[in-house]
């Protein structure tokens, strides 16, 4: 299929013309018409005319391209851009900011939702010439009737931080931009900086932020501004291997800084803690499987042998066990209550529950 696009051209100031668009929110997508049209339409609902949507569509094999179609075909702003072969998640979002228009490009996943008046408010935040705007994001179950973590940063109000407070941002921020739909970054940055090295990791936007100091700077919002619809992405089936090797592998590439605060945000290798490794065959995202594709090649037999019995407890008995631990015994894994309930080792799903 030949790459078609629906052009539009705005200034920053919001008319109609040859200008440039204050911010472009872009979009990878695979295989996701079942989301993609609420996400199109919630996000075209905020969108003025300083705001263009620019979404890359991977080699979709089901009805993606009709959903978006239908929309561009009544949103001048909406401009759409299949592609005949997939590059995976980090190469189509690269290819979506170069084709995007705007001084700013919102990262926005093609599943969740915007909050109410959040395109005004990073309108605003980009008007002040950062580097880079990090917004918070709360989580909701996949229908969106039930709020999970109300929010992910861990402060409220909006923070700046300058060229020389590299390290802090990171620190504040670092975890909480796993989510790729928390990052707006100029343009300009992105291109200039680079992108390749970080194919295949999963997270090439925070590979971009964090590669070196933002001579701009950069402010964070600590106010949800984004509704994630959770547990439907595309990578859930990959759990495992995302949050124990490519996500580490990733925060502890960042050698310009310190090892402490690349621990603050994950440990070198997370899967020699076996009380994760359990919360982790308790959530059905690992087995015997991942143990022979992942940890046995690297792991010395003295540190293969707890991981690889933890492989094969029964995953019920693990599921049973954390849900008691979390309900009862540590709040802060309440959260995970959703994950637990959902796994394939619940036997309350069994029953019908």
């Amino acid at each position: 299929m030949p790459e078609r696009a629906v052009r539009t051209n705005v200034d920053v100031d919001g008319n109609m013309g040859d200008g440039q668009p204050l911010l472009s929110v872009c979009i990878a997508t695979r295989n996701r018409a079942s989301y993609i049209g609420q996400t199109l339409d919630n996000i075209l609902e905020q969108c003025g005319q300083a705001t263009e949507v620019v979404v890359v569509d991977g080699a979709s094999t089901d009805d993606t391209a009709a959903v978006i179609g239908i929309r561009a075909a009544v949103a001048p702003n909406l401009k759409y851009f299949p592609q005949t072969t997939n590059s995976g998640i980090d190469g189509d979002f690269d290819k979506v900011l170069e084709f995007a228009r705007g001084r700013y490009c919102w990262l926005m996943s093609d599943d969740d939702l915007l909050s109410p008046g959040a395109m005004i408010r990073v309108l605003s935040a980009c008007r002040q010439s950062p580097d880079a705007v990090i917004v918070d994001a709360e989580v909701r179950t996949a229908d969106f009737t039930e709020t999970l973590v109300p929010h992910r940063l861990a402060f409220k109000g909006e923070r700046h931080y300058g060229a020389a407070e590299s390290e802090q941002l990171f620190i504040d921020c670092g975890r909480h931009l796993n989510f790729i739909g928390g990052l707006v970054v100029r343009r300009e940055l992105w291109l200039k900086r680079e992108r390749k090295a970080y194919f295949g990791s999963e997270f090439i936007h925070v590979g971009v932020l964090f590669q070196a100091p933002l001579p701009g700077g950069a402010i964070a919002i600590g106010e949800p501004l984004v509704r994630i619809r959770y547990g439907v992405g595309n990578w859930t089936s990959r759990s495992f291997q995302v949050w124990m090797f490519k996500w580490p592998s990733l925060i502890w590439s960042f050698e310009c800084l310190p090892e402490s605060s690349r621990a603050a945000i994950t440990p070198r290798q997370p899967w020699r803690d076996p009380a994760l490794l359990a919360l982790y065959r308790a959530k059905g995202w690992y087995s015997w499987y991942d143990f022979n594709q992942f940890i046995r090649p690297i792991a010395k037999p003295w540190q293969a042998w707890l991981p690889g019995l933890i492989a094969i407890v029964p995953g019920w008995f693990l599921n049973i066990t954390a849900l008691i631990y979390a309900r009862f015994r540590h709040s802060s894994l309440r959260g995970g209550l959703y994950d637990l309930r959902r796994s394939r080792h619940y036997l309350g799903r069994r029953n019908g529950a």
